[in-house]
């Protein structure tokens, strides 16, 4: 039985910052999520995600991350590699998450298995809705969660039928409201 966490993180308010967010909202409405795979929209949150990362096996984090790397360039960040990341600021969220690591560490419950899939934002703009660059990037970053989960033992199914959700609906209602 597996027991894994995906958090999506961001600020869905600030365009490609939201990134994590979406992408796990994607993975929903195009997959079944099978028992053991508990997806969660984290947002902003920061040591309210305390209990559930500690009551799982495996981590997986989507999340926008400045690496230096070219916008819309798509990284994935694991296990022994994350305190290196952690070194310099690369996601808005970083400090949330590493505060929450670093605590899971001194009580001895870290996840046998954390990553992060990340994307480089193109634009920070107070803006609801991706970047025409992120939402090209979309379908390739919840493609990479989908092969985490995979490696994970989780062969996902496709829906038959693909939702849209919230945040996409917003960002379109939002965009056809727009002034011009």
């Amino acid at each position: 039985m597996n027991n894994i966490l995906v958090i999506g993180m961001g600020n869905v308010l600030m365009q490609d910052e939201g990134v994590g967010v979406r992408a796990v909202e994607e993975l929903e409405n195009r997959y079944l999520i099978p028992e053991g795979v508990r997806v969660v929209d984290g947002g902003t949150t920061g040591m309210e995600l305390f209990e559930p990362i500690r009551n799982c096996d495996h981590l997986v984090v989507a999340d926008a991350v400045n690496t230096g790397d070219p916008y819309g360039t798509l990284v994935r960040i694991a296990n022994e590699e994350i305190p290196a990341f952690f070194q310099t600021k690369l996601s808005n969220h970083q400090l949330g998450l590493s505060d929450l690591l670093a605590l899971l560490t001194m009580k001895d419950s870290v996840p046998e298995h954390v990553s992060i899939i990340g994307m480089v934002p193109h634009s920070l703009e107070n803006k609801l809705g991706l970047t025409p660059e992120a939402e090209a990037g979309l379908a390739g970053m919840v493609e990479m969660l989908v092969a985490e989960l995979s490696s994970l033992g989780v062969e996902l199914q496709e829906r038959e039928w693909q939702q849209t959700g919230h945040w996409r609906r917003e960002a379109e209602r939002e965009a056809a409201n727009a002034c011009v």
